[in-house]
């Protein structure tokens, strides 16, 4: 990544291919678990629409302009443009219910960025908007959207360190939900219920001093860092906008909604606080940007022919190294830095072996995999 300015950076090759990864395991949950529709929506707004919903003196809103002097703002979530979007389509109990997303930049103009990609003034954000004829209808999609976001974490590699924990619901509900993830780089602090495992969020722990959950009163201080949030929104935007439907006796009624938002760069931050050492990243197989790091040691041409063979040939995602200018302490500190899950090695010394070194990126122990087996003991691996 590059650093433009505080809050705001720039995803290079390896970053944006980790980005793509965590894309890819958000759309496939979502589609499949939620049944929402791709959307993209615009970056810029109108005014006017915040101060419908009376959210037009937001402190972190990024204010503009048109040259007509029509006042804009940038988009720090989107239920200013998705409602009176929904409310050209939809107008029938029989349009309901209806689920869409998008995954898009945010921006927020925060008075300190801090923590990195952890809190940013530009981020990219996967935020979901379900419309529903009444609250059970909401409830049950609600429910269904944390198992959504509990498969999202686990499949990300975090799904053993984050929790479900109970927020303050605001105007909304009484509580709104958050997906915390446990690290000492997290700006926020949880009590985490030793029982059955869900967290009360610092914001609402004194009015709520046993879990919410089970009861319990055993809740342990810890420092976290928010990967998610869910929240049932109600009707206090479609009533801003006179988002309604006529049901099965011709009566209007108000839509009912909720909205869902995954940080896509703060969960990529999040998953390096928790996966590194002192060498560098240690990405889980699922986010990495490539499955295996293949090295070439020296110019000798019969190296160079295993590495291209197996680079052209694998079925894998390998990054090959084949600097000839570079030594290979330097290529084996790179590889550690990246954090690739396998590290293959093929130099003069191995192909006497007929074999590649194989070590894996968390372990300390080489091994020697045959020449023709190396491809099926790459698919072995990643299948596992």
């Amino acid at each position: 990544m590059n650093k433009e300015m505080a809050g705001v950076y720039s995803f290079l090759p390896l970053g944006l291919r980790v980005i793509r990864k965590i894309e890819k395991i958000i759309r496939e949950e979502i589609n499949e678990t939620l049944s929402a529709q791709e959307i993209l929506m615009s970056a810029l707004h109108p005014l006017e629409n915040y101060e419908k919903t009376g959210r037009e003196k937001i402190d972190v809103l990024f204010y503009t302009e048109l040259v007509s002097k029509r006042k804009l703002v940038l988009g720090i979530s989107h239920e200013e443009i998705i409602v009176p979007l929904v409310k050209k389509h939809v107008s029938s109990y029989k349009d309901l219910p209806f689920y869409v997303y998008q995954i898009q930049n945010k921006f927020r103009n925060e008075l300190r960025a801090k923590s990195g990609i952890l809190r940013g003034r530009e981020f990219l954000m996967k935020d979901l908007y379900s419309f529903h004829t009444d609250e059970k209808d909401l409830n049950d999609y609600y429910e269904k959207s944390k198992e959504a976001y509990r498969n999202i974490f686990e499949k990300s590699g975090i799904g053993d360190k984050t929790y479900i924990t109970f927020a303050d619901g605001g105007t909304f509900s009484k509580y709104s939900h958050e997906f915390q993830m446990i690290t000492e780089a997290g700006e926020d602090l949880i009590y985490l219920c030793q029982s059955c495992k869900v967290a009360v969020n610092e914001e609402i722990i004194e009015e709520c001093p046993n879990c919410p959950q089970c009861g319990g009163d055993k809740l342990i201080k810890k420092k976290a860092v928010e990967v998610g949030n869910i929240f049932k929104l109600k009707d206090k935007f479609s009533n801003s906008f006179g988002l309604t439907f006529k049901n099965e006796k011709g009566e209007e009624k108000l839509i009912q909604m909720g909205c869902y938002g995954i940080g896509l760069g703060r969960l990529l931050g999040s998953v390096v606080e928790v996966y590194h050492d002192q060498k560098g990243i240690i990405w889980p197989s699922e986010l990495a940007p490539f499955f295996a790091h293949l090295i070439q040691i020296g110019d000798d041409p019969s190296v160079k022919k295993a590495c291209e063979k197996l680079y052209s040939e694998s079925e894998e995602e390998i990054l090959y190294d084949d600097r000839k200018d570079v030594s290979p302490g330097e290529k084996f500190a790179d590889a550690d830095l990246m954090g690739i899950p396998f590290r293959l090695v093929m130099s003069k010394k191995t192909l006497e072996k007929d074999s590649f070194e194989v070590k894996r990126r968390n372990e300390e122990k080489v091994e020697f995999v045959k020449i023709k087996e190396i491809n099926n003991f790459l698919k072995e691996k990643h299948a596992s």
